[in-house]
């Protein structure tokens, strides 16, 4: 079972990041990170379930050992009781259910130790797989930063490009639509009032003729 459910754990968790994300989400590659990391995630929730059900497994054969050794050594004592009384039929009974009692209490035994192994293998494992899940969260936190820098710097770049050469481009129509019109009103004001001094000079002239 644990070969299984590691492979899994191995292929979902130590997977190289670059051979995961898949063509088509290279323009995104924090999407992909994201939805690698859910899947990662769910992982180890099944494995933290597989570990659970193996607790309860060892506890029951914990209890079934219990119970098989208490009866194997009730019969065994019973058998001695059989014996002295001189009940062969009851002493032959007493000593074969021993004899089944304590197999299995030994089976037990065995398959709680067993448990026991492999339960703690599993736990250091997905220690490890949780230690391996926190460092690509904190990755993928690193790599959200950094693309966050990259964007924000092309922004900026896209703006000082902008300002360096376009803007300046058209401040100067700018300036130079307001010399055009500064030069209209400066005419059409020169030429309103030029009636106005003719008439003023000409009279100046006539008062100094006379």
């Amino acid at each position: 079972m644990s070969t299984n459910i590691f492979s899994r754990i191995k292929e979902t968790v130590t997977a190289d990041l670059h051979n995961m994300l898949d063509k088509k989400e290279q323009k995104n590659p924090i999407a992909a990170l994201n939805q690698y990391l859910r899947q990662s995630e769910l992982e180890k929730e099944k494995v933290r379930k597989l570990i659970d059900r193996q607790y309860k497994l060892k506890e029951e054969f914990s209890r079934e050992y219990l119970k098989a050794q208490d009866l194997a050594d009730r019969r065994l004592k019973q058998a001695a009781v059989a014996e002295k009384a001189g009940e062969e039929g009851m002493h032959a009974f007493a000593v074969k259910e021993h004899e089944e009692y304590q197999v299995r209490a030994d089976r037990m035994n065995a398959s709680r130790a067993e448990a026991i192994e492999q339960l703690e293998n599993l736990e250091q494992k997905y220690e490890d797989m949780k230690h391996r899940l926190k460092d690509m969260h904190l990755r993928r936190m690193e790599l959200m930063g950094r693309e966050n820098i990259a964007k924000a710097n092309h922004q900026i770049n896209r703006v000082v490009e902008e300002t360096s050469d376009k803007p300046f481009s058209k401040f100067a129509e700018m300036e130079q639509y307001i010399e055009n019109l500064e030069y209209k009103v400066n005419s059409s004001y020169y030429r309103s009032t030029f009636d106005s001094k003719i008439a003023k000079i000409e009279k100046e002239l006539n008062e100094q003729a006379n």
